[in-house]
């Protein structure tokens, strides 16, 4: 059974940092690209970042740019999200998601991913 299960959201001041992990088993995870997206209340679900493969080249919205920084341990399975200069824009539930090639032109579309994680809620006061 595919998992992917996101930790590390929480509450934080603006201008504060968290860092997100998302754990996956049941498929060969060296053989996909990890994503990250987030959807906050009324909106659409947006592409935040991901990372390739084998060279490990990442992906990222304008809007994270030089604020948020992808990783991947694959000995463990694990993706993670740095994410620093958190503003209250970036208040979200953010998911973590896989797929083997998904297709990243113009932006990350969701429909393109398999596997999908439950979801951290990422809440950034002001």
């Amino acid at each position: 059974e595919v998992q992917l299960v996101e930790s590390g959201g929480g509450l934080v001041q603006a201008g504060g940092s968290l860092r997100l992990s998302c754990s996956a088993s049941g498929f060969l995870f060296n053989d996909y690209v990890i994503g990250w997206f987030r959807q906050a209340p009324g909106k659409e679900r947006e592409g935040v970042s991901c990372i390739g493969i084998r060279d490990g080249s990442p992906y990222y919205a304008d809007s994270v740019k030089g604020r948020f920084t992808i990783s991947r341990d694959n000995a463990n399975d694990t993706v993670y999200l740095q994410m620093n200069s958190l503003r209250p824009d970036d208040t979200a539930v953010y998911y973590c998601a896989a797929d083997a090639a998904p297709a990243v032109v113009d932006g990350m579309i969701p429909s393109d991913w398999a596997y999908w994680g439950q979801g951290t809620q990422v809440t950034v006061s002001s």
